[in-house]
């Protein structure tokens, strides 16, 4: 089956693709056209279903280090398995990284320190939040269907049929 072309040159495309995709994960719901909404959906079910399969894939490792009054000191760490990795690496190469926005009320240095183990927010989302609320569903439930496509009528103005993307 053709993918649909929605009246852009390919890179374009692939371009709205993967910020639609990128924006989907991140906020959870997407208001778009119906066309590009059932471009997206497969995609995005595609990239959830990846993260589900590899989010348990790791390893903790203890690991002995110096502070700065140079005394050795234990410390556990988790050590992705080279299949999340290989999973982890698939999925950076087609989402956007999305800054995480500093709240009003947060200091500069606390800021850095939230966002210190996040070099990729939106990976580290799929992985931490989304990969084991749908694993947990797909146990009661059954695999797959992780969004759904809500249609919100014509848009004033070109009469598109507008959609809202969202993950269940």
């Amino acid at each position: 089956m053709a993918n649909r072309k929605l009246g852009r040159p390919t890179d374009q495309r692939v371009a709205i693709l993967r910020g639609l995709t990128t924006a989907l994960i991140w906020n959870g719901k997407l208001i778009t056209t119906l066309e590009r909404a059932k471009e997206v959906q497969p995609i995005a079910e595609k990239l959830v279903t990846l993260a589900v399969n590899e989010y348990q894939n790791s390893v903790v490792v203890k690991k002995q280090t110096r502070n700065e009054k140079l005394q050795i000191v234990e410390r556990e760490v988790h050590n992705d398995l080279p299949s999340k990795l290989h999973a982890r690496r698939q999925l950076m190469a087609y989402l956007y990284d999305v800054p995480e926005f500093k709240s009003k009320k947060e200091s500069k240095s606390e800021y850095k320190e939230r966002t210190a183990d996040k070099a990729h927010p939106v990976v580290e989302k799929l992985f931490r939040e989304l990969a084991p609320k749908y694993d947990k569903r797909a146990k009661e439930v059954g695999a797959g269907g992780y969004t759904r496509i809500l249609k919100l009528g014509p848009r004033r103005g070109d009469a598109a049929e507008m959609a809202l993307l969202e993950l269940v």
